[in-house]
């Protein structure tokens, strides 16, 4: 499983060195082979290079403008033109290419971007890569390319002697003191989307729900943070019905993760409550899929491995709020035992459901988390996570997540960490005459729109998730779309995403605006 780490050879992941260029050049390591990446900007004619990256190719008597001008560059972020370079210094160590990067308008969107095609385009052989792209940066600028580059390095294989791995990056930047900071906490925040993918990408054979809540206890360990696992057992005893009637037609029982974070130091601060929807297999039940559309139904449980993800950066991060993450991990199988379309369940809490179809399983697991957060754990704030319709997919496509909320500052200041993120949020609407759709007439509720005329997949789900928050601010995303990719791109790689783990250490990190201390 991958560890990012900043110092230190941490197998497989990418260590981190705030250096001047010179310090690098004058005590290269013997057998270094490098790549040095230096800025590019947009101009009037095509890209531009600045001052210092015109030094160095006349140092290396490199004409990198004319480069520029044959690949028809024009310094747009994440532009990489690779200019081929054999050069050793007189203490050891290889200049093998040096790559000219576009840094399009400065943003940290861009320097993301840009970062992440830096990590994209090194050379099969190289060791390390200097960079000089964010020399002069703010803090932000730093973060942004550090992450976007982190991110952008990484690979999930379970291929006999695959032992990719990233290439450390050298950081080179004026007044590096300062900005160490910033390049440590997009490295916390890489790891933690690095561990995300990492868990949304092992398969099913292996990825259990007790896997899940052992490999959660090891990381919470790490991270210093509290845990409790509900097995079968204690979910029957304490009527957690909906994550049991989902996971009984399994040979491997449920479980429902509870994480807690406490700052250190503060007073009293806002208590947020994480939700995320765990099925670690789906196959629809009774409610068979097509073939075809269980082949990535391992990363059924993304929303809950983001959330997971997330917990383990909070100490590093320094997060000023008190979260507590609820994770409800089952296996939807069909089998003589699993519940059947037209069953009737009840709810933590007493609220009846309506099974009209196994497959919208998703909201039944995420129903007890909720109701539980909102009866026992006294949150100031609900946020849920989860792969939860594919009509969210068919609304927005798949790099921007459908969310609900009924708070208007909770919303607005999630709209804002997705801005600064790079995890992309688009507000839907809860419509309310479409409520009726979800009534039943055996029960308080059912799992799918009795109503075929409504449509709306994505809202009567929310719709129904809402009854069971009582009246405390919630948010809910249904981020079917975005976990999961078909190829690399930017600062994703092929498969799980680790989609929501910087959208939610962004607000967190910021101290949860938007939320009222409850009295």
């Amino acid at each position: 499983m991958t560890v990012l780490g900043v110092t230190g050879q941490p197998s497989r992941l990418p260590g981190l060195a705030v250096l001047p260029l010179v310090r690098m050049l004058d005590r290269p390591d013997p057998d270094l082979r490098y790549a040095l990446a230096l800025p590019l900007t947009p101009g009037e004619d095509g890209a531009r290079l600045d001052a210092g990256a015109e030094r160095v190719g006349r140092d290396l008597r490199l004409d990198l403008a004319a480069y520029l001008e044959r690949a028809g560059a024009k310094g747009e972020a994440g532009e990489v033109v690779s200019v081929p370079v054999i050069a050793s210094s007189e203490t050891g160590g290889r200049l093998d290419e040096v790559l000219l990067v576009g840094t399009g308008d400065g943003s940290p969107a861009a320097l993301r971007r840009a970062g992440a095609g830096t990590a994209r385009r090194v050379g099969k052989g190289t060791t390390t890569v200097a960079s000089a792209v964010v020399g002069a940066a703010r803090d932000e600028a730093v973060r942004a390319y550090v992450e976007g580059y982190a991110l952008a390095s990484y690979a999930y294989s379970r291929a006999a002697g695959d032992d990719r791995g990233p290439i450390p990056l050298d950081l080179h930047v004026r007044r590096p003191g300062q900005r160490a900071e910033a390049a440590r906490r997009a490295l916390v925040t890489a790891r933690s989307v690095h561990l995300t993918r990492d868990l949304g990408n092992e398969p099913a054979d292996v990825k259990s729900p007790a896997w899940l809540a052992e490999v959660t206890a090891a990381a919470a360990s790490a991270a210093g943070l509290t845990i409790r696992v509900r097995d079968e057992t204690a979910l029957a005893a304490e009527g957690f019905g909906g994550v049991l009637a989902v996971g009984q037609g399994s040979v491997r029982p449920p479980r429902l993760i509870e994480l807690a974070y406490r700052p250190s130091g503060q007073g009293r601060a806002p208590h947020v409550v994480l939700v995320g929807k765990g099925i670690t297999f789906d196959t629809g039940g009774i409610s068979l899929k097509p073939n075809q559309g269980m082949l990535l139904m391992k990363m059924d449980m993304a929303a809950g491995a983001a959330i997971i993800g997330s917990m383990t950066a909070l100490r590093d991060l320094d997060v000023p709020v008190r979260v507590t993450a609820l994770v409800a991990a089952a296996e939807n199988m069909p089998s003589g035992t699993a519940q059947r379309p037209s069953d009737v369940i009840t709810q933590y809490g007493g609220r009846t459901v309506e099974v009209l179809n196994t497959d919208a399983e998703g909201r039944l697991v995420l129903a007890d988390a909720l109701a539980y957060a909102d009866r026992r754990l006294n949150p100031d704030a609900i946020i849920d996570l989860a792969t939860l319709t594919g009509a969210g997919t068919m609304a927005l496509g798949k790099r921007v997540a459908g969310y609900y909320a009924t708070d208007e500052r909770l919303a607005a200041a999630l709209e804002r960490a997705s801005a600064r993120s790079g995890d992309r949020i688009w507000r839907m609407p809860l419509v309310e005459d479409y409520r009726p759709a979800i009534d039943s007439d055996v029960a308080d509720l059912a799992n799918i729109a009795t109503d075929k005329a409504v449509g709306a997949g994505s809202i009567t789900a929310a719709l129904f998730l809402r009854e069971f928050v009582g009246m405390r601010p919630w948010v809910h995303l249904d981020m079917s779309g975005p976990a999961k990719t078909d190829k690399d791109d930017d600062d994703l790689s092929r498969g799980a995403t680790g989609f929501g783990v910087r959208l939610l250490l962004s607000w967190l990190e910021a101290g949860a605006p938007g939320v009222r201390i409850r009295s």
